[in-house]
């Protein structure tokens, strides 16, 4: 049923960003370049990456870009302060994904890489929350589940859990 899982969270994302940014659009995608820049190029997007910073300690590195968009696809939990890079961006528009918190299982920790962390995982009204603050409105939102391939308990909560929260955010004008 889900042979290559990352392709159904891929799918899911394009979609969403299909129908909310159509292409042809130039996008600033917080976080190194990766096989879903790729997708987006594919798809008629000009895509720049940020190169590795971080952004916790040089938020301002947002404003350097002139974009249409920006998109941060499984970034935001990474950041120990999410609302400075969201203060940062001077564009308009944002297209960002992040895990939601899952009641079946602890906040995802790599054991090699000191990066690969998850220091938030949100609940939708925590992320709401965040972009209201930090001057973006909430115009379209999804969640999808994030199956995977095992036998168990917590593979079949999987099924029918959403496990990522995808937003589209225009800057509130009046802030």
């Amino acid at each position: 049923m889900y042979t290559h899982l990352p392709s159904y969270r891929y799918n899911k994302t394009i979609d969403f960003l299909k129908r909310v940014l159509p292409p042809p659009a130039t996008i600033l995608d917080l976080g190194i370049r990766n096989p879903f820049s790729e997708i987006m190029e594919k798809e008629g997007y000009k895509v720049y990456n940020t190169e590795g910073e971080d952004l916790d300690i040089v938020p301002e590195i947002v404003k350097t870009f002139k974009v249409d968009a920006v998109t941060s696809f499984e970034i935001f939990e990474h950041l120990l302060n999410p609302y400075s890079v969201l203060k940062e961006i001077n564009c308009d528009k944002l297209v960002t994904t992040v895990p939601l918190n899952l009641w079946f299982a602890k906040a995802y920790r790599s054991k090699t890489d000191m990066w690969d962390r998850h220091y938030h995982e949100f609940e939708d009204w925590q992320f709401d929350w965040l972009l209201e603050k930090s001057g973006w409105e909430i115009k379209d939102q999804e969640k999808w589940i994030s199956p995977v391939n095992k036998i168990g308990f917590r593979p079949i909560l999987r099924r029918f859990t959403p496990r990522y929260y995808a937003i589209f955010a225009e800057k509130n004008k009046n802030i």
